[in-house]
C-alpha cells in the first residue's frame, strides 16, 4: 500500500528477475521523464519487496536495495558451511566465494585480474552447482583500493552483462564484511561506474549512478 508504482523485470531468456538494481533506477528515470509523479523520492514494489528511489536534480537515481541476507538457507544455498567465505568445488579446482542475497542470490569471487578472468567459463560452472536451487549471479571482483573495485558479473538468465546493480552491491557488501573495503565504494563495470554505500550491520545498501534514455518507441503486444 505504500508503493507509488509496481514493476516487474524479465531477463533476456524470458525468466522473471527477483531483483534488479539498475532496472529500478531506470524505472525511476522513466517515471521522472514521463512526469508520472512529481516526487523526488519514489517507492517501487517488486514482488514482496519495497524499494526506495531518490532522484537528484541532475537526474541521477539512487536506489535502496535493502539489507543483505547472509543466511545461506535464505539465499537460497544448500551448502553446509559457515563463515564469511565458502569453498565451491568446480571439478578439480576449488574457489572461495562470498554467498549472500540482495533480494536475489549472489556468489562473489575475488580475482587478481578482472579483465583476464574467464568469466564465460567459470560463471556457468558455478551456476551449475546443485547447491544453488534457484541459480545464482556470479560476480568476479578485483580490488583496486579500499574505495574502488573492478567487477564483472555472470547473471542468471542473461550471461555476462555490461552492468549489474545488485551484483555491484553484493560485491561491495562482501568486501566490507571481509575488511577489504570502505563504506562507500566506486564499482567499475564494463558498462560504466556505480557507487555503492553500506554502513554495515542492519543498514540498507544504497546504489547510485547515472540513468540515461537510449531508446523510445512502441511495442505491439497483439
Amino acid at each position: 500500500d505504500d508503493a507509488d508504482f509496481e514493476y516487474k523485470i524479465f531477463n533476456g531468456d524470458g525468466s522473471s528477475a527477483a531483483q534488479c538494481g539498475n532496472g529500478a533506477r531506470c524505472v525511476g528515470r522513466f517515471i521522472h521523464e514521463q512526469r508520472l509523479s512529481p516526487k523526488q523520492n519514489i517507492a517501487l514494489q517488486i514482488g514482496d519487496e519495497l524499494m526506495r528511489l531518490e532522484i537528484s536534480e541532475n537526474k541521477d537515481v539512487r536506489a535502496e536495495l535493502g539489507k543483505p541476507q547472509f543466511d545461506l538457507a535464505q539465499v537460497p544455498c544448500t551448502l553446509d558451511s559457515s563463515g564469511l567465505e565458502h569453498e565451491l568445488k568446480l571439478g578439480h579446482v576449488a574457489v572461495n566465494a562470498g554467498i549472500l542475497s540482495m533480494g536475489n542470490p549472489h556468489a562473489v569471487i575475488l580475482v587478481d585480474d578482472c579483465a583476464a578472468t574467464p568469466v564465460g567459463k567459470i560463471g556457468p560452472m558455478v551456476q551449475a552447482l546443485e547447491i544453488f536451487p534457484d541459480g545464482v549471479n556470479v560476480g568476479f571482483m578485483e580490488l583496486e583500493s579500499r574505495d574502488e573495485v573492478s567487477l564483472r558479473v555472470f547473471e542468471r538468465g542473461a550471461g555476462e552483462t555490461r552492468a549489474c546493480g545488485s551484483g555491484a552491491c553484493a560485491a561491495v557488501v562482501h568486501g566490507i564484511t571481509m575488511g577489504w573495503l570502505s563504506p562507500k565504494v566506486t564499482v567499475k563495470l564494463p558498462g560504466g561506474k556505480l557507487e555503492v554505500t553500506w554502513r554495515g550491520d542492519d543498514h540498507p545498501v544504497w546504489l547510485s549512478g547515472p540513468a540515461l534514455t537510449v531508446f523510445s518507441g512502441n511495442i505491439d503486444l497483439q
